[in-house]
């Protein structure tokens, strides 16, 4: 009997010690206490931790796209023997891409805020509005009428839905971080960190939002308008009185990156990003494993629907043939002559729509022949060109004004405003940002190892000058040369040199995907082809994609899938 008692008298000891010992955990991992050091997280006003494990939310009009590993590269017959594309093994990360190419109205929304901004009858911003607007001159053909695609494309409602064209890569660019600025503002307004209808009643060239300048000086947006810009008590209660009977000053503050609500920026999908969202071989994975690598971005080996519902339509909108945009009149083979508007067709295993035909897309990355997965082969992306915010005088950031607008000049003498007001003036990283590092030495790396004086067959180890010389450059491309005399004309000098021998440059830049003007070859995903990033075509267009931080996957995965 009293081993009996004994054996009681532990097991209900024990028990009382689980229970203590459970209750303490649950205090010590109570969403208000910090796993670090203990101390009540909302009385020190620590954001960080308060907010931990907070997802990320998708911003408008885009698809999640989970990453992995995948053959990037062309694994069919290269018939045009450009041998660009050899297959290599790659890895993304999880994103965010558009669910459709950037359309016409889309495109009209970015336009009209500029107008109402900048107005282009001023002087100091003419020059905003019209390098931004697309050129509508691509339609025109030497022996074509196109004139109705030249007045009405891009203004027309009934091209509302169609995707925009006849813009080069830096306005994609520009619209992209147009539309970062946009979106985080409307975010902010619904959490009431800035003030309802500012963004809309209360905006001007002297008064913009800017996402990278409200994270770093807040009370600098809307030229320093206070009334504009809230400050919000991040936990949502009220403080409570302590045991003095004193209540406590509420803690109210800006949105920061540690709040959660403000999304990463709008891009251009890199070359990679693209490829991989295109293809879209999840949709033949069993368990770990892809059953083969797709041709197009839906299953099959051929451009055609095998469905009943719909059996013997074409997948996607491509040249047919010599003289063949759309089949014969009542029995159209995809619908549409030039573009067609946007989910027009089905959507691949991402649904993401149009990654084959409609309109070829810009991506990213600058291009050169060679992927070079020996140097890297995780998210890769050749353009890096690394920047910091400018310190002014005072040690406070620079802020573009008014006064201060920066434009780039293209090739045919246009020019695009590349920092508006509002936004933070950047600077190449120096010295003090790459001493001693291993990872990058220099703030523009787009010719590393393939374009820098160590990829010339003329460099010598050891010989600070060889391949410096121009005529030594790997990629000897014509120079073009666009001033402006002093009545303010341009003067426009080609590069008539005959020594030319290619048309690189770091200035030329990778598009994706076939057009309504290309025949099925172009359709593979894996296909790359190039153009100047300051000219504009009737058949390229562009779509955005973020990136995503946190998790990999949107769900939790089981052992076996």
């Amino acid at each position: 009997m009293k081993v009996n008692k004994i054996v009681v008298l532990q097991l209900m000891m024990s028990m009382v010690l689980m229970l203590g010992t459970a209750s303490c955990s649950k205090k010590s991992s109570s969403t208000h206490a910090s796993r670090a050091t203990g101390w009540d997280v909302d009385s020190q006003n620590g954001t960080a931790a308060r907010n931990a494990g907070k997802k990320q939310q998708a911003g408008p009009g885009l698809v999640f796209v989970e990453g992995g590993t995948f053959t990037m590269g062309k694994v069919q017959d290269d018939v045009m023997h450009d041998w660009n594309n050899t297959p290599t093994q790659q890895h993304v990360q999880s994103f965010y891409m558009d669910e459709t190419e950037v359309t016409n109205g889309m495109y009209l929304e970015y336009l009209e805020w500029l107008k109402k901004v900048f107005p282009p009858t001023e002087e100091n911003y003419k020059n905003i509005y019209e390098g931004a607007s697309p050129d509508t001159l691509v339609w025109r053909n030497r022996l074509g009428y196109n004139e109705t695609m030249t007045n009405n494309y891009l203004r027309h409602p009934s091209y509302a839905n169609y995707p925009v064209v006849g813009v080069n890569w830096i306005q994609a660019v520009e619209f992209s971080k147009w539309r970062t600025d946009r979106v985080n503002e409307a975010v902010l307004e619904k959490n009431k960190y800035i003030k309802k209808g500012a963004k809309t009643q209360d905006v001007s060239a002297e008064s913009l939002f800017n996402t990278e300048a409200y994270l770093a000086s807040p009370s600098t947006t809307y030229g320093g308008n206070e009334e504009l810009v809230l400050k919000v008590n991040p936990n949502g209660r009220k403080p409570k009185a302590g045991k003095d009977g004193v209540v406590p000053e509420e803690k109210n503050v800006y949105a920061q990156r540690s709040s959660g609500i403000i999304l990463p920026e709008y891009r251009l999908p890199t070359e990679a990003e693209w490829e991989y969202a295109a293809a879209a071989d999840v949709g033949q994975r069993e368990y770990n494993i892809y059953k083969g690598q797709k041709k197009y971005p839906w299953s099959g080996d051929y451009t055609r629907s095998s469905k009943r519902k719909n059996k013997g339509d074409q997948l996607a909108n491509f040249k047919q043939g010599n003289g063949d945009y759309g089949g014969i009149a009542g029995w159209s083979d995809d619908g549409a002559d030039i573009t067609n508007a946007v989910k027009s067709y089905a959507a691949n295993d991402f649904g993401l729509y149009d990654m084959a035909g409609n309109v070829a897309e810009w991506v990213a990355d600058v291009y050169r022949p060679i992927i070079d997965n020996e140097a890297n082969d995780f998210n890769y992306f050749r353009g890096n060109q690394y920047a910091k915010n400018k310190i002014g005088k005072d040690g406070k950031i620079e802020i573009i004004t008014k006064d201060n607008i920066q434009y780039k000049t293209l090739s045919n003498g246009k020019k695009v405003a590349t920092n508006l007001p509002g936004e933070i003036a950047q600077v190449p990283v120096d010295e003090n940002e790459t001493y001693l590092r291993q990872n990058f030495t220099t703030s523009d790396n787009i010719n590393y190892r393939d374009g820098d004086k160590q990829s010339s067959k003329y460099f010598d180890f050891g010989d600070p000058e060889s391949g410096s010389k121009a005529d030594q450059a790997m990629y000897n491309s014509p120079k073009h040369n666009v001033t402006t005399d002093s009545l303010g004309k341009m003067v426009r000098k080609y590069d008539n040199s005959s020594k030319r021998t290619t048309l690189i440059d770091d200035n030329v830049r990778v598009y994706k995907g076939g057009s309504w003007r290309d025949r099925a070859y172009w359709l593979d995903p894996a296909q790359r082809r190039y153009f100047p990033q300051d000219m504009a075509t009737d058949y390229i267009g562009f779509r955005c994609a973020m990136s995503r931080v946190g998790a990999k996957s949107e769900k939790r995965k089981s052992p076996r899938n």
